[in-house]
């Protein structure tokens, strides 16, 4: 008896943590991205116009990534902390959550309408609250941290990526996009 021979046929094997390598969709897990270098950028805001200008002459943008390389953490010292300015925000923000849940409650109130008593209530216990839990937690830290900030990642430069098929083009057009006179 003779076999004959079929293909056998390969079903592929998923894994939660493998990378679909499917255009538009990101890794599930962090990982190095992939591409060759099309254009390079001080800011990100020339990154993204590179990429908008690609998207406008129908290049394949699902091929392209930005990378920030050189990050850095930048912290932005706002203001002095002070016992009234965190107070003020204490009661501020407690304010807000109460009026939420005082409102919250008149949805289950007997009485029809909004009433004036839980949501008075709610914003009045709000208020101490958002005090209390201000004035315990700059208390504990009192001398250590008295000034507000905003933190930032930024990147010393912003890479543009592209995937080999499409890379010279995109070269292409980013060349032209760079013998434009900018936009004041």
């Amino acid at each position: 008896m003779e076999r004959s021979a079929r293909p056998t046929e390969v079903v592929p094997v998923t894994s939660p943590f493998a990378n679909p390598n499917r255009p538009g969709v990101p890794p599930r897990l962090p990982t190095p991205p992939t591409g060759w270098p099309v254009g390079s950028y001080a800011t990100y805001e020339e990154a993204q116009r590179a990429v908008d200008f690609l998207a406008l002459e129908d290049f394949p943008v699902q091929d392209v990534t930005i990378v920030g390389v050189d990050l850095m953490l930048v912290e932005r010292v706002t203001g002095k902390l002070t016992w009234g300015r965190v107070l003020m925000t204490g009661a501020a923000s407690g304010a807000w959550f109460g009026l939420f849940v005082g409102l919250l409650l008149t949805l289950f109130s007997p009485e029809p309408g909004v009433t004036v008593g839980p949501v008075l209530t709610g914003l009045i216990t709000g208020v101490f609250f958002g005090l209390v839990f201000a004035a315990v937690g700059y208390g504990s830290a009192r001398g250590k941290r008295d000034f507000q900030s905003a933190s930032q990642l930024v990147a010393g430069r912003y890479d543009v990526l592209c995937h080999p098929k499409s890379a010279e083009r995109g070269r292409d057009l980013l060349a032209k996009l760079a013998m434009r006179p900018s936009n004041p």
